[in-house]
């Protein structure tokens, strides 16, 4: 829907997940995490909402982790979508085949739409979540999760030391992710109201570096960037890269740490009965007082 440049290959992601569908669950502890993280959000939430989604719901972890939740009273019907069919087949409900890109909702049809570990694979990130504002009623309700920043710190430096001391030069072989106050500054971009995000750090302990890597297949979280290597990652790098991993990593017991950061926010699509923020200069009662303390001009020093 904009000129925003082209990160990812969407159509290598799609095969990607219809690659891990079938073993999906065995590997989806961060989405189950993620789900079970909104649901709890949602249970603190004194609204209903009879028309909800889950985009790039994958192996359908957040409607477990709602069907086991008193939050499920509050949501009505439950859309599913995903990038890959593969990932819908096989279960009940309302599912649809989606590009988290180009939404199929019409404008304020939907009152609450979640989306976990997702639009992190999104070109265009602001222009998805304008997508989703506008599929949204007046005061509808937005939760998502991101992968943060820290993601797979540690695999990204050992891929880009071993790639760099074999061949000369190294390509990402990691995708880009954002951090906590992008992330809010990303939803008052895409025009949400009260805008809140934080992090969930997660570290993942391995016996090896490659149990990670079976993971991310199993995810159908492998690099699906466009300016990536187009040669494989040779077997001596891959190798090298593992050694690396675990000079730098191995903790006192030889495992290996991964870190995942889990970025989650919340934002609501405006309407004129929401909370506003007050004017500058409309404070009836000075800080000072409401501290107990004495007012200093900015020239001023303590104890002057």
């Amino acid at each position: 829907m904009t000129n925003a440049p082209l990160l990812f290959d969407r159509a290598l992601l799609r095969a990607r997940l219809d690659r891990a569908a079938p073993g999906f669950d065995a590997a989806g502890f961060l989405k189950a995490r993620a789900a079970e993280d909104a649901v709890l959000r949602l249970e603190a939430i004194l609204r209903e909402f009879p028309v909800a989604v889950d985009l790039g719901s994958r192996n359908g972890a957040f409607s477990r982790a709602l069907a086991d939740s008193d939050a499920r009273a509050k949501v009505g019907l439950l859309i599913e979508t995903d990038l890959s069919a593969r990932m819908l087949a096989d279960r009940a409900g309302t599912r649809i085949v989606a590009d988290e890109e180009r939404l199929p909702f019409g404008d304020a049809t939907i009152d609450l739409l979640v989306s976990t570990l997702a639009l992190h694979w999104t070109n265009d990130l602001v222009g998805a979540l304008i997508q989703i504002r506008r599929a949204l009623k007046p005061d509808g309700l937005f939760v998502g999760a991101l992968f943060g920043g820290a993601t797979l710190t540690e695999l990204r430096q050992a891929l880009l030391a071993a790639e760099d001391e074999i061949t000369g030069g190294a390509f990402p072989r990691v995708s880009p992710f954002a951090d906590t106050i992008d992330a809010a500054g990303l939803l008052q971009r895409a025009g949400f109201a009260l805008p809140v995000a934080d992090k969930d750090r997660v570290k993942v302990r391995y016996a090896h570096p490659i149990a990670l890597l079976k993971d991310l297949r199993a995810m159908g979280e492998t690099s699906v960037l466009i300016d990536r290597s187009r040669k494989p990652l040779g077997r001596a790098v891959l190798l090298r890269a593992m050694e690396i991993y675990q000079q730098r990593f191995a903790e006192p017991d030889g495992r290996v740490p991964a870190t995942f950061e889990i970025i989650t926010v919340t934002g609501w699509a405006p309407h004129e009965r929401q909370q506003k923020p007050l004017r500058p200069g409309s404070a009836k009662m000075r800080l000072a007082d409401a501290l107990g303390s004495v007012e200093q001009s900015a020239g001023d020093k303590a104890g002057s």
